[in-house]
């Protein structure tokens, strides 16, 4: 193999992500698009860069993502915490910086369940005393 390639996997509520980083000009790829494309906002941005630029490592590394499920903002969670596994495996002193930011907690906050007898997972039906 004549570069090296580094792959993580990174999930945020509904979302997956899973990344394939190999050293390069910069160039982030989701789902076949431009990153910037992809999400369009400059706090999804952010979010994905942050471990990137933590790293110093911002035009280090090409980036192909494949990320699905969830919405805009658990994919780029998914993305951050994927981006963030891959850097440690690039160079393993990077792991104090990126766990003092919170990059490498997975976290655990999911969509409660809807509770049967109940339209949603707290709702209740509307309660009828006469």
């Amino acid at each position: 193999m004549a570069t090296q390639e580094f792959i993580a996997t990174g999930r945020r509520k509904e979302a997956v992500a899973r990344i394939r980083m190999t050293p390069g000009t910069g160039k982030i790829e989701v789902n076949g698009k431009a990153f910037e494309e992809y999400f369009p906002t400059t706090n999804l941005q952010g979010a994905v860069l942050a471990p990137l630029q933590i790293a110093k490592s911002t035009n280090a590394f090409d980036v192909l993502v494949n990320a699905h499920g969830g919405g805009p903002n658990g994919q780029a969670g998914a993305v951050r915490l994927a981006i963030s596994r891959a850097l440690i495996l690039t160079d393993a002193n990077l792991r104090a910086s990126l766990k003092a930011e919170g990059f490498l907690t997975r976290d655990p906050r999911m969509k409660e369940r809807k509770k049967a007898g109940q339209p949603g997972a707290r709702k209740r039906f509307q309660f009828s005393k006469r």
